[in-house]
């Protein structure tokens, strides 16, 4: 809550609690360089709270928890840097808060933090995502392994349908720190996803302070998939579980085969460049594709291969599965992001890690749940 306004019955002239007179006290106290890390909070010493109103040098109004007996208020969030904060309250005197009105307004300026952190969120607010999707935030900067446990319980997620799932730390294909929520089996269609990062204040250790809270919302659309059938050239295409349609393809050749498991679609790109020195095979080849459906972050595509005249043949890419232009096209409008794609019979003997793209499928739930920091 915001604020809050309570009222009592008021009591005869005979009661005891009619001359009591509450004291408020509010931490931190009036002043400049408030030290980071603490909530804030408003007690009432002798009485009840009646109201309490916090709002921050944005006019942005702070929540907070009444006590069941109304002698304090804490907020749900710790005090952000470089924020000054108003904090206006009353209360009434007497353990049952029908004594004297009185009322507080106290005012403090917080410290500056040395380094701010920042998170990036997947999926975007409002965007409709496949049944295979993570919620995926990347910090900005390092999270400290001693701050985790706290940083994830900042962070909720709110279904509907409940949804089971649990939070998973990763390190990100670009090195920096990631936290996933992955459900514990793919999402039902038509979910609705609310996520709610209550994370000023808090210290993420070397990597700086939170300065802000975060809230964001998905829903989840069609359940489409698609299961790649190596040694058969084969894309099976499924919705709801049944078999739409198939296309023939190029997977990885033997020196370089498509890696397996179950992949989740992280991003699209009507058109690309693919270039070889990406993959680390130098500068072999550099050719213009259409309609690239983006799985791992080090490569793994499916695409446009004009140039492959062995297409349901031969698998003879370096890890992708081509098709022909108008396949890929049908491919690129199927999945949607955060839609999986199975690779089954390949001879790829790699371990794809979780942090490589979206790829918290590659995980059994067991394992999953143990990068947890939360014990």
């Amino acid at each position: 809550m915001g604020s809050f306004v309570l009222t009592a019955c008021s009591g005869g002239s005979g009661s005891a609690d009619a001359g009591a007179e509450a004291r408020i006290t509010v931490t931190p106290a009036d002043g400049k360089e408030v030290a980071l890390g603490s909530p804030i909070s408003v007690k009432a010493d002798g009485g009840r709270l009646t109201g309490v109103e916090v709002k921050d040098d944005k006019g942005q109004k702070v929540s907070g928890q009444l006590a069941a007996d109304g002698s304090s208020w804490t907020s749900d969030s710790k005090v952000g840097p470089k924020t000054t904060y108003t904090v206006r309250s009353t209360a009434k005197g007497g353990k049952d808060g029908k004594g004297k009105e009185s009322s507080s307004s106290a005012t403090f300026t917080t410290q500056q933090a040395p380094k701010v952190n920042k998170l990036t969120n997947q999926p975007g607010n409002g965007q409709t995502v496949g049944t295979g999707m993570p919620v995926s935030i990347l910090f900005d900067h390092k999270v400290d392994k001693g701050k985790r446990a706290e940083i994830e319980k900042a962070l909720k997620v709110t279904t509907v349908p409940k949804v089971e799932g649990a939070w998973g730390w990763v390190t990100d294909y670009s090195g920096q720190d990631r936290i996933d929520w992955r459900p514990k089996d793919p999402w039902p269609t038509g979910t609705k996803v609310s996520v709610n990062g209550n994370l000023t204040g808090i210290d993420s250790g070397e990597g700086g302070w939170f300065a802000r809270n975060y809230d964001f919302g998905f829903s989840i659309g069609a359940d489409r998939k698609a299961v790649i059938d190596v040694p058969a050239h084969k894309l099976t295409m499924y919705e709801s579980g049944k078999e739409v349609g198939h296309i023939m393809g190029s997977a990885g050749s033997p020196t370089d085969p498509t890696r397996g498991g179950i992949h989740t679609v992280r991003s699209k790109n009507a058109d690309e460049v693919m270039d070889s020195a990406t993959i680390g095979h130098g500068n072999e080849w550099m050719l213009a594709s259409k309609w690239v459906t983006h799985l791992t972050a080090s490569g793994t595509f499916l695409h446009s291969a004009p140039w492959n005249n062995s297409i349901g043949v031969e698998n003879n890419s370096h890890g992708c599965f081509g098709m022909t232009t108008s396949d890929a096209k049908k491919i690129y409008d199927f999945l949607l992001i955060g839609s999986t794609v199975e690779v089954k019979n390949t001879t790829s003997t790699k371990k794809t890690d979780v942090g490589n793209g979206l790829e918290v499928w590659q995980e059994t739930w067991e394992q999953w749940q143990k990068r947890s920091a939360v014990k």
